[in-house]
This record gives C-alpha cells, structure tokens and sequence, in this order.
C-alpha cells in the first residue's frame, strides 16, 4: 500500500507472505460489466474502500479496470483481486489477460476460483504466475479444509488466503479453524447470503438494539470471526452503509446469538454441495 494513503490498522490484515490486505472490499459478482459495475467501483473507492474483488469467470475485469483508471486513486492505494478460471488450463497465461483487461501490471492477489479438476494441478501455474510478478500473493476459493491442505502439502509458495461463503448461517467453524492452523486468511464472500439473512429475526433484532442495519451486524460479525469480508452492492447508498462497520462492536452474546444461526452444522468443507 502507498505511504500516501495509509488505512487504519484495524481496516488490513497482515497475510502470511507479508502483504497486508484490506479487511473489507467490494466484490463485483453477479454485477453485469459495463456502467453498472464501473459505478459500483467508482461509489466503493470514493467511499473509503481500497479492496476490490473480480474474477475471470465474472466477465466484468474490463469494467473494474476502467472504473480504477478513472478513480484518480493511485493504483498501489488499491488492493486488487482476481481469480484463476478453472476451467482453462493455464493460470500463468490467463492471468495475464486478466492482467490486459484490468489495464495493470500485477494484481495484488491471484485465487483458484474453485478446485474443478482437482485441488493441486492449476497450482504450479498459479507459482509462475506469482514468480513472475503478475501477482504479490496467491491463493484459493472454495477449497474445503482436505483440499486446502493439499494444496499446502505440494506446494513452493503455498496460499496465503481461502475464499469461501461464511456468515453466521454458513459459520464453517471446522474451516476456518483449519485455516487459522495453516495461517491463511478466511475471506467471506456472499456474507448476507445474497439478501437472504438480512431478513432474519435474531439478525433484525441485534440490528435494533445497536441501532445498525442488518447489513452492519452480519458485516461486523464477519471481522469479529477475523475474516476479511467482501459484500456486494450496486446500491451506492448500501455501499457506503457496508462501509460503516468499524465503529461498534458487537457483545460476546449478541456473537453468540449470531452463532447459534449456522445450518452447516461446523463444517470443514467449503460448500454444502458442489456446482461444478
């Protein structure tokens, strides 16, 4: 990160390579590439965020690459993420059209999208990639705490952060135990479920006594749990609201409470079912 723009200790966590990330950035899934996603950029960065997350499989790294040259905020200010497409073969090669679509020279975290293929092929690519400086850090999403460990097992490099779906409903409490073991970073996507628990009762209720929104306290809980956290909006005032998260602390019950809301019974897999 630059001298010239320093985030507070509290808003970045020191990965195990020695990169430190942003605890909270906008993630752009789902968002349609084009003017949409460009403002949901653009609404992130000028509200204080300094960590965006796309992926090849998005289609929308052009979109996140204009909105970042047009932000007048200097590119080592930002902390930026893409994902390897498993479905290519070749992560060294693919990130480098990442690299022409996003108009930069490196990202600042390279990730596995998901293990399609098996967990440890793509990642002697993912080295080279790395190796060649077309990314300070590199790491994985989707990967269940077996997979992650064999990652680590054969790797030179091994990751420094798993992406996977946390939140107090997906609280994969055996995963992210795995991970703090290996010292990889948790990163939470999807933590309001798409919408979905903002409607829940013990989080409407929590949101009521700490005069928050429901966005805030699913947020706050995802950094209390030492996760980085990547909520995703196209909303500008929603964008500013998720950023609003590191003035209050949530109470070791209301915590509680917010645990007790896991259907994933503590899992150390990554997904509850696969997709690919």
């Amino acid at each position: 990160m630059s001298d010239q723009y320093v985030l507070p200790a509290e808003r970045l966590r020191e990965l195990s390579d020695g990169n430190r990330m942003p605890v909270l950035g906008l993630g752009v899934w789902q968002v349609p590439d084009g003017r949409e996603c460009e403002n949901a950029v653009l609404w992130a960065l000028e509200a204080g965020y300094r960590h965006i997350d796309t992926a090849q499989a998005y289609g929308n790294e052009a979109s996140v690459g204009r909105a970042l040259q047009s932000s007048g905020v200097p590119r080592d200010e930002v902390f930026l993420t893409t994902k390897f497409y498993p479905a290519r073969k070749d992560p060294a090669e693919e990130i480098e059209r990442s690299l022409e679509r996003l108009g930069v020279d490196q990202v600042d975290l390279y990730i596995i999208h998901w293990p399609q293929g098996g967990s440890t092929w793509a990642w002697p690519g993912m080295e080279r990639a790395h190796e060649r400086g077309h990314a300070r850090s590199i790491g994985v999403s989707n990967f269940s705490t077996s997979e992650l460990e064999q990652v680590i097992g054969a790797a030179s490099t091994p990751p420094v952060v798993n992406q996977v779906q946390f939140s107090p409903v997906e609280y994969r409490r055996g995963l992210l135990a795995a991970c703090e073991r290996h010292d990889v970073a948790l990163e939470a996507y999807s933590p309001l479920g798409t919408g979905r628990h903002l409607r829940d009762r013990a989080v409407t209720s929590i949101a009521e006594r700490v005069d928050r929104t429901s966005a805030q306290v699913l947020l706050r809980w995802c950094l209390q749990r030492d996760t980085i956290v990547i909520p995703k909006s196209t909303h500008q005032e929603r964008i500013e609201e998720n950023a609003r998260i590191f003035d209050f602390t949530l109470s070791d019950e209301e915590m509680s409470e917010l645990d007790r809301l896991d259907q994933t019974g503590g899992t150390e897999e990554a997904r509850e079912r696969k997709w690919w």
